[in-house]
């Protein structure tokens, strides 16, 4: 698996703490930027990851900037980007779980250092169940005309 990074000035030194967990790990991670604590714009490096992890260059990505909300937005404007802003374990097995989530967003200014790695680990944890919920993945692309009552 090929995971991409990127974030903004607020979350620089936590993507080099959840950088360095994965490598530990032996997975294969890309630095997107920033590559430093001065002031920059977000959505210039939520824009880099969502490209590559929608054009099948990475297999999933993590962005990281002060409430990781702003990273969540500006991802999910690209077709197939499933971007979710997180900050406890169970909502990040769900994302997987459910929804597919492809990013995820976290928040420097949210979470500690330790918390942010339990998330993350927790996310990439988990797989996608498949059944009803690729049906709902379905609708959201707008494949799937019907209505359902589950």
């Amino acid at each position: 698996m090929r995971y991409g990074f990127g974030c903004d000035h607020a979350g620089f030194d936590l993507k080099a703490v959840l950088m360095a967990e994965l490598v530990a790990a032996g997975h294969e991670v890309i630095d997107m930027g920033t590559d430093s604590a001065e002031r920059t714009d977000f959505t210039a490096y939520a824009n880099k990851v969502a490209q590559a992890v929608g054009a099948g260059e990475l297999d999933m990505g993590v962005l990281v900037c002060g409430t990781g909300l702003g990273m969540a937005v500006a991802a999910s404007r690209y077709p197939g980007i499933r971007a979710v802003s997180l900050s406890d374990c169970f909502s990040a097995r769900m994302a997987r779980r459910h929804t597919d989530a492809n990013v995820l967003c976290l928040g420097a200014r949210v979470l500690g250092a330790g918390a942010a790695v339990e998330v993350l680990s927790a996310w990439l944890a988990e797989g996608f169940e498949g059944g009803r919920h690729a049906q709902r993945l379905e609708m959201m692309r707008g494949g799937y005309k019907g209505l359902t009552r589950e």
